[in-house]
């Protein structure tokens, strides 16, 4: 209905002439006011008495769905986006209540509006002093969550730049390179449920449209895009808990990922899901105390780390760096990741530290330590990211190996599930 109001107010002022449509559309006049967020939600009075179902929705529900509405009809003319379209019952799968009643958490039931008690399963207890605020009921292909927002009056500081400098490559060959000479591979999420979820998809095609049949396969594929989805967050985490081991400034390229989702890298772009954890890395480092920053990502693979000389582009298929005027050899990557910390550190009014990358230093280890393997073996020189080349002598590098443990961080979610 608000949707509909305000293509039919814009439709009603596309015609550059004084004259009617030849399509049948409202007639509106003309010195009526667009139909903005404040105007529609005083219209929601009226609009229960025509439609009484909405009396059966709390009230700031319904005006935080508007709220919604008028986000994306910023977001069209701010940010280029399309026209928002309709949403069915399908595609809405959280609603909010701002405002929750006094004492509304129990040990096994939460209090919501127009709801009353419904009874849950509380992931965690919740901080002593923290005040609940609002609720988000969100639908999951597993069931229905819950998730509160709390809040303590404290002033939090930002961390500051201190500690060791780590400067972070994000690629599709290997998933993240670091300073320090660490490569880790990126795991492959899609591929182990790849075939399971060509079979389901391919028994959807025959199923009719509308029936229960279909409504049920259409569950069991989303259950499996949740498992890989919830599979590839728990990954982000432990990664970002590792990179933030003995780090005290983290830098990162500021990227725009969605310019990599187009093309023919856009499936491995998605499956790796670089945005989001782009996004638990900075939430990692605030927890952790890691000053976290972003760089200019331009011209990171042309120069040298070593000496700073321009070394010219590459293309994709030149996978290690190698300086004709210091000498400096390492794998492409690694290049970067050192660029990107010296252009962190240089921000920052600090000096370079010379030959940072040694592993010895910071006790990382050059293979992936995060994707399991089925034997434990001792990894050869290729999987220790050591450069292969006849011509140039290469001096050996000390290794040290280490394991780390990632503590498992969980939000505040409560399943309404019985």
């Amino acid at each position: 209905f608000a949707l509909r109001q305000r293509k039919d107010w814009c439709a009603s002022r596309k015609s550059s002439i004084n004259a009617c449509s030849i399509h049948s559309e409202y007639i509106i006049p003309a010195n009526e006011p667009f139909p903005n967020y404040h105007k529609q939600a005083k219209q929601l009075t009226e609009a229960k008495k025509v439609y009484p179902q909405l009396k059966l929705v709390h009230s700031q529900v319904l005006q935080q769905t508007l709220r919604t509405l008028d986000r994306a009809w910023d977001d069209m003319k701010a940010l280029g986006f399309g026209l928002p379209r309709f949403k069915n019952k399908y595609r809405m799968r959280s609603f909010v209540f701002p405002q929750l009643g006094k004492d509304p958490i129990r040990n096994d039931a939460i209090k919501i509006p127009k709801l009353g008690w419904v009874k849950w399963r509380q992931s965690r207890p919740i901080p002593f002093g923290f005040e609940v605020k609002q609720a988000r009921v969100v639908r999951k292909a597993s069931g229905y969550f819950v998730m509160l927002s709390l809040q303590l009056n404290v002033d939090v500081p930002n961390p500051m730049p201190h500690g060791h400098p780590r400067g972070l490559d994000l690629g599709f060959d290997k998933f993240v390179a670091t300073s320090d000479g660490e490569e880790i591979k990126r795991p492959r999420f899609m591929n182990t449920l790849q075939r399971k979820l060509k079979l389901l998809q391919r028994r959807l095609k025959n199923k009719q449209f509308g029936s229960n049949n279909r409504h049920k396969l259409n569950q069991k594929i989303a259950r499996l895009h949740q498992r890989i989805s919830e599979t590839r967050k728990d990954w982000h985490f432990k990664l970002a808990h590792h990179l933030c081991d003995g780090a005290g400034m983290i830098f990162l390229e500021d990227i725009n990922f969605v310019s990599w989702q187009r093309g023919m890298l856009s499936k491995h772009s998605v499956e790796a899901g670089f945005g989001q954890f782009v996004n638990i890395l900075k939430w990692v480092c605030f927890r952790r105390g890691v000053y976290f920053a972003k760089v200019n990502k331009d011209g990171t693979s042309q120069i040298c780390p070593n000496c700073g000389a321009q070394t010219g582009k590459k293309t994709l298929d030149i996978r290690f760096h190698h300086c004709f005027d210091c000498g400096y050899t390492t794998t492409r990557d690694v290049a970067a990741s050192q660029e990107i910390r010296n252009r962190g550190v240089s921000a920052l009014g600090h000096s370079v530290l010379e030959n940072v990358c040694g592993l010895e230093a910071t006790g990382s280890i050059g293979h992936d330590t995060l994707v399991g393997t089925r034997r434990s073996r001792k990894p050869n020189s290729r999987e220790l990211g050591i450069p292969h080349f006849k011509d140039i002598e290469h001096s050996k590098m000390a290794l040290c190996g280490g394991g780390c443990q990632w503590p498992r961080q969980t939000l505040v979610l409560g399943n309404l599930n019985n």
